[in-house]
């Protein structure tokens, strides 16, 4: 689904409105129901608008998500203090907080725009389910696509918030608003059923324009991700090998490989959302100028890149060398542009294998010749100027990918069966991090040391890619490897309590609805 066939007047209707606005209109005057959806193509376009909601900076789009996922965890900081990022990366969140916003970028955005695809996605299955001008055989796929999206939101607000509103019909707005917190069992049983649903009924993969997608096999990670965290061990592995032996995807053969740009659909990704350079509309409201246009600054493409690529007036570590470096830069095409807002942290770059072959992905510290102030994670920058200029970069946004399912594979085993059968799963990813194979084989664990070394092995391989804070909690572990972490300007080992785990819902959601309190008072331990 190219970014360029995103249509504008579903993105006006859909989501074309402020926040505040939208807890005041009701939809079903902006939308008529006897003329939108008039056509298979009306309904495909609502479904585009949805995929441009999730690509906005409070989603997937910059670090939206990797707010909770992997900041104030043990793999990336800052180079530097930063507002947006230092109430959760430094554990001093809060409700008022909650709600502060920079470009889209706070826990009150990622709540609402969350809650809007939501929202969106109950009246596209309401409008698109026995429309006669939509064959079934559409309807079915459209409505397939609609529910796992909808999964996928409901998971990252159980994930972030636990217990939280929950409904799946086309409700009007003076009864969302309303709605108290459904405890997280129920939420998930609703999401289980979306996913089981979307994965008997999506397409095992796409191809053209319909590339950035989500098939079938979104679905089953999901739900192999839910069961784990459950220590459901048997479904969770039963999902997990169905994915390896039937997807057709296969891991790449170098670990370069799956983060080359001029290949994002390779086989090893089951999901990645495409974003392109200068295409208008991938992204919803919230910088565009009343003539239409976006401020220069802004671009038009995937943010995140920018967060983790360099800025020059950081760089390098002897700054009577600057003017030579950017010289050296321009030379292959390239420039330190970014934030380096997102950088490896001082602990992950002092315990990365020195002889692991994904090191240089992971933690750059010496860029052509040049020693570095700070440690980088180039897997997920780009540099170039010509075609993936600062705020303005056509890579896609990788979401999930086969290697997370093999060690997602030889964890559960382990945790059923211990390492014996483990071994072959976390070997196919480890096999090509070394040189040899005394490296990379591992043998005569128990399965207590098994367990650790997953842990370590999804540190090296998934490694900014937002699944970490998400692993630890699971594991039960995250007080224990955050209070022995040292970070260059907070200290999230002395700030952190066990109530971090989740999100406090933001002030001004309370303050406009309070239902949300009725369950639990103490909004998830922050009051």
């Amino acid at each position: 689904m190219k970014a360029k066939t995103i249509i504008l007047y579903v993105l006006v209707i859909f989501s074309g409105f402020s926040c505040e606005k939208f807890l005041e209109e009701e939809p079903r005057a902006l939308i008529a129901p006897e003329t939108f959806f008039a056509s298979e193509n009306d309904a495909r376009q609502a479904v585009n608008g949805i995929y441009a909601i999730l690509k906005n900076n409070s989603i997937y789009g910059q670090v939206g998500l990797d707010h909770f996922y992997d900041n104030g965890a043990d793999i990336i900081e800052p180079n530097r203090s930063a507002d947006f990022v230092e109430p959760i990366g430094n554990y001093s969140m809060n409700e008022a907080l909650a709600d502060v916003s920079v470009q889209k970028m706070s826990v009150s955005d990622t709540w609402k725009d969350l809650y809007r695809v939501i929202f969106n996605t109950n009246i596209i299955i309401e409008r698109v389910t026995g429309n006669e001008a939509i064959s079934q055989e559409a309807q079915t796929n459209i409505i397939a696509e609609t529910t796992l999206i909808r999964a996928l939101c409901y998971w990252h607000i159980t994930n972030l918030w636990g217990d939280a509103p929950y409904y799946t019909e086309a409700l009007p707005l003076d009864e969302v608003r309303v709605l108290g917190r459904t405890d997280e069992a129920t939420i998930i049983s609703g999401v289980m059923a979306d996913l089981e649903f979307a994965q008997a009924n999506l397409p095992s993969s796409y191809s053209g324009d319909d590339s950035g997608r989500a098939s079938k096999w979104v679905a089953a990670i999901i739900a192999a991700k839910i069961y784990m965290k459950q220590k459901d061990w048997r479904p969770a592995l039963d999902k997990c090998l169905e994915i390896i032996n039937q997807s057709g995807h296969s891991l790449s053969p170098t670990y370069e490989e799956v983060f080359d740009p001029s290949n994002e659909y390779n086989a090893e990704i089951i999901w990645s959302l495409d974003f392109a350079k200068d295409i208008r509309g991938q992204f919803e409201e919230g910088t565009v100028r009343a003539d239409g246009s976006l401020p220069s600054v802004f671009g038009n493409g995937n943010w995140r890149p920018s967060m983790f690529s360099p800025r020059l007036r950081d760089e390098p570590k002897n700054s009577s060398e600057r003017a030579a470096l950017a010289s050296a830069l321009s030379a292959n095409g390239e420039a330190f542009n970014g934030t380096g807002l997102q950088v490896a942290s001082k602990d992950f770059a002092e315990k990365f294998p020195l002889n692991d072959l994904r090191r240089p992905l992971n933690v750059m510290d010496n860029y052509l010749g040049f020693e570095l102030n700070f440690p980088y994670m180039p897997k997920i920058w780009n540099l170039n100027t010509s075609d993936s200029p600062r705020f303005n970069h056509k890579d896609n946004r990788l979401i999930f990918r086969l290697a997370d399912v093999y060690l997602m594979a030889a964890e559960c085993e382990n945790e059923l069966n211990g390492p014996a059968n483990a071994y072959q799963y976390i070997h196919a990813v480890r096999e090509r991090a070394y040189a040899t194979q005394a490296e990379w084989e591992l043998v005569g664990l128990s399965q207590q040391e098994f367990r650790e070394a997953i842990y370590d092995e999804r540190k090296w391989e998934l490694a900014g890619e937002a699944h970490r804070r998400y692993d630890l909690i699971r594991w039960g572990i995250l007080m224990d490897v955050v209070q022995n972490l040292e970070y260059r300007f907070w200290q999230p080992n002395l700030n952190i309590k066990p109530y971090h785990v989740l999100l406090p819902i933001p002030l001004q959601e309370l303050q406009i609805n309070p239902a949300l309190l009725e369950s639990d008072p103490t909004n998830n331990g922050y009051r």
